[in-house]
């Protein structure tokens, strides 16, 4: 009986089997920890040095933290009360809208157009992508500097070009609307080329045999384009349409150096000034860093439905 027990109490481990070498666990267990592994890095990146600073911005939005305060005032949401209450905050959103407009969409329109050129069977294919991407290459602030002189009131050569066509000479500087052009213009000189070169490169993953089958139909080239590529580029508009919304709606260096001075208050009258310059001005002119907080946080907001706004409405256009 005893014996009996004995094999009964030794059948399950028997039948269980040995052990699995300890090679085959480590590569098991390598192929299901290796690849959080690497992707960690990111993580960890992304919560030290773009996670944190969003929620630390928040939290010092609550208070009234000026630089230098050894006790910072707790007011809770004080910040974002005055702020909007504040004119020259509305003032700033419409010039970064107003310049986002005049900058995103003809560059969106532009790039597509160029890359459906780029594609086409022209002659020293290379060396025209290559031209495109010149401006991005170059520096942000020579750009500037250069398209400042080219919208100089007095002796720019936009005024002189102007001039031919009887068109009176244009400040561009003191006027709203035309600040804001002049603006966009630099935006859309650096960035067009970029972006049609991400939409090429999409345009050349379409499949031949899609064109080659609308051909054998009798599917003219403005029907193919409208028809085929428009359709199969939709997700990467929508990639270039939100990368340019974030980055539209952030912009800093051209309408700081547009200025002569370089000042923050984006012209005599703030007629150019974006949201960044003025969070700029609050942060480190008027030393304020809980409004400044509060400042960055809306604008934060307003990227992030501006930019689901896009998305949504490019899925819809682009079918």
């Amino acid at each position: 009986m005893t014996a009996t027990l004995s094999k009964v109490d030794r059948g399950p481990a028997q039948e269980a089997g040995p052990r699995p070498p300890r090679r085959y666990r480590l590569s098991n267990l390598d192929a299901k920890v290796s690849p959080y592994l690497f992707v960690a890095p990111f993580f960890v990146l992304f919560g030290a040095i773009g996670l944190f600073p969003l929620l630390y911005t928040a939290y010092v939005s609550l208070f009234d933290w000026e630089v230098g305060a050894d006790e910072p005032l707790f007011i809770g949401l004080e910040n974002y009360r005055t702020l909007f209450e504040d004119d020259q905050f509305w003032n700033a959103l419409f010039n970064t809208f107003s310049i986002f407009l005049l900058s995103s969409v003809p560059q969106i329109i532009v790039a597509v157009v160029i890359a459906a050129l780029l594609n086409a069977n022209l002659r020293a294919r290379t060396g025209w992508r290559m031209g495109v991407l010149l401006p991005y290459v170059a520096s942000l602030v020579a750009l500037t500097i250069i398209f400042g002189s080219l919208f100089g009131p007095q002796y720019g050569l936009v005024n002189d070009v102007l001039g031919l066509f009887g068109i009176s000479p244009i400040d561009w500087q003191a006027s709203t609307f035309g600040s804001h052009v002049a603006i966009a213009s630099m935006v859309n000189w650096r960035w067009t080329g970029y972006n049609a070169l991400i939409i090429l490169a999409a345009m050349q993953a379409i499949p031949r045999d899609v064109y080659e089958a609308a051909l054998v139909d009798g599917a003219s080239a403005l029907r193919r384009f409208f028809s085929i590529t428009l359709p199969m580029l939709k997700p990467t508009l929508i990639f270039v349409i939100v990368t340019s919304t974030i980055g539209g709606l952030q912009i800093f260096t051209e309408p700081k150096l547009f200025e002569p001075a370089g000042g923050s208050g984006g012209g005599s009258e703030h007629q150019y000034q974006t949201v960044v310059l003025y969070l700029y001005q609050s942060a480190f002119q008027g030393l304020d860093l809980g409004y400044a907080s509060a400042i960055a946080w809306v604008l934060f907001l307003v990227v992030i439905g501006v930019a689901v706004l896009n998305f949504f409405l490019t899925r819809r256009a682009v079918r």
